[in-house]
Parts: structure tokens; C-alpha cells; sequence
């Protein structure tokens, strides 16, 4: 099976060659790593999971904007189907998702089913707001530096004391992702990079009972306005239900499963 040059990629053969296969794609400043407890859970799956391009093990091979990660991951598909007999379906987590939306565009026969989990879209307004108001927040600046952005998105999205947690090493690691996580916040506060209201494969779209009003918000309008979408909820998680639900995320996959094999 031939991926995309210097893209690391993990793989489970599963335990039912007829199964289908299953496609994560991770968000800004994560890996696929960061889906491991997920995987364990759906053993019985041919799962496919990388790095994306400029992050991680996968640095090498260079920062792309949403463009290439479409891209590498239509390539990945081909490589997948090369290789099952069954459907073939996408799953992203935030940024992730929107990687898989836009390749779901690109390429409508790509995937048999796609899924995505609060995947960002400020373009249709729904961005952070300052309490009691509705009016979304100024962009802040980007750090000069792009570690410097690294650390301080993980503290935001995570925690301060959850970055001081982090060993010497990984924080030197999250700080090297810097500019492949520029590159992502460049492809969110750009012009709208597709019309999510063209999808025309069976999809689904996540949100955590706890996740940001403006993900929930955002995961909520997709379910009324993308034909045949359906909109799920983790109960009692946030944004990164992969790590904190993993038994939830993976009934999630399930779902965007059943939805390509109905």
C-alpha cells in the first residue's frame, strides 16, 4: 500500500477482512496518535490514522495549507481502496473534520460515508463571543513566533498547569508543530474554503454536551443545513472526546459507519 511521501501513518489490519475501512484525521497541534484509545475499541475495523503533513512525525515533509491535506488524504483513500473490498469511510476531529469535508468536496466518490466532530467553520459566523454578546471576538494576532502559538493554543485548549505538565521534550515537540498550527489558523480565518451545503455523501457531525458554544453552535447549523446530515451528542464531554470518551467517539465512527452501509 503507497501513501504520500513523509507522511507517518499508523495502521490496524482489523479482524474482518470484509470490514469496512476507516479513515482518522486529526486536528491542529494533535497526531494520530491521539487516537489509539479509539482504536483499541473498534478492533474488529481496518483503521488507517497519520500525521498530518507538518506535524509530528510527519514534519518533514513540509507545511501545507487545507489544499494539501485534501491532497495527501484523497491519496490515502486511494491507497485504502486499493487494498479493501468494503466502504470506505472518513472521520476528522476539529480541524480533521474540515480536512475531510473538503476532500469529501474535491472528490464526492471518494468516501461511501463521512463524520466529523465539532469541526471548525468560522466562515458561517460561528466564532468565540465575548460574554453577553453576540458579536464574534477580533482575531488575535499571531505569535511572531510559531512555537510561541503552539504554546499558547495548548494552554487554551488543554490548560496552563496541562502545559507545564509536559516534559522538557514535549513541549519542545508542540512547539516544532508551530508552523504547520499557523498554517491551520490561516486556512480558518481565510475566505470560505467550500460550500459545506454541497456535501452529497452520507455524513454526520459531532459535538461534545460540553464542547464551546460557538462548536456546538456551528455542529448544530450543519445538522439542519447539510442535506441528509445528522448532528450527535457526547454527553458529558468537550472538544477532545477521541482522548477523554473514547468508548463515545468510537460509537461515533460506528454511526458514520452505518450511515455508508445503510
Amino acid at each position: 500500500m503507497s501513501y504520500p511521501a513523509g507522511l507517518h501513518v499508523i495502521e490496524q489490519s482489523g479482524t474482518d477482512p470484509a470490514a469496512p475501512a476507516v479513515i482518522l484525521v486529526h486536528g491542529s497541534l494533535d497526531r494520530a496518535e491521539s487516537f489509539r484509545r479509539v482504536m483499541r475499541r473498534l478492533r474488529d475495523l481496518r483503521i488507517v490514522a497519520y500525521d498530518r503533513r507538518g506535524y509530528q512525525e510527519s514534519r518533514g515533509a513540509g507545511v501545507v495549507d487545507l489544499g494539501g491535506h485534501v491532497a495527501d488524504l484523497l491519496e490515502i483513500v486511494s491507497a485504502v481502496r486499493s487494498r479493501s473490498s468494503g466502504p470506505v469511510v472518513g472521520v476528522g476531529h476539529s480541524l480533521g473534520g474540515d480536512v475531510v469535508v473538503a476532500a469529501a468536496l474535491a472528490e464526492p466518490r471518494a468516501f461511501d460515508s463521512i463524520g466529523a466532530f465539532e469541526p471548525p467553520m468560522p466562515w458561517l459566523g460561528f466564532r468565540r463571543t465575548d460574554p453577553g454578546s453576540d458579536r464574534p471576538r477580533e482575531w488575535t494576532p499571531l505569535a511572531e513566533d510559531p512555537g510561541v502559538e503552539a504554546e499558547r493554543f495548548f494552554s487554551r485548549m488543554m490548560s496552563p498547569s496541562a502545559w507545564r505538565r509536559l516534559t522538557e521534550e514535549g513541549r519542545a515537540q508542540r512547539r516544532a508543530d508551530g508552523p504547520a498550527l499557523i498554517a491551520d489558523f490561516l486556512t480558518m480565518r481565510g475566505e470560505r474554503p467550500f460550500d459545506v451545503e454541497s456535501l452529497s455523501v452520507p455524513d454526520a457531525f459531532g459535538m461534545g454536551s460540553l464542547g464551546a458554544d460557538h462548536h456546538r453552535r456551528g455542529v448544530a447549523w450543519l445538522g439542519a443545513h447539510v442535506p441528509g446530515a445528522v448532528d450527535v451528542e457526547i454527553e458529558g464531554s468537550q472538544h477532545g472526546a477521541h482522548l477523554s470518551h473514547p468508548d463515545h467517539f468510537a460509537a461515533f465512527v460506528r454511526l458514520v459507519i452505518g450511515r455508508a452501509t445503510a
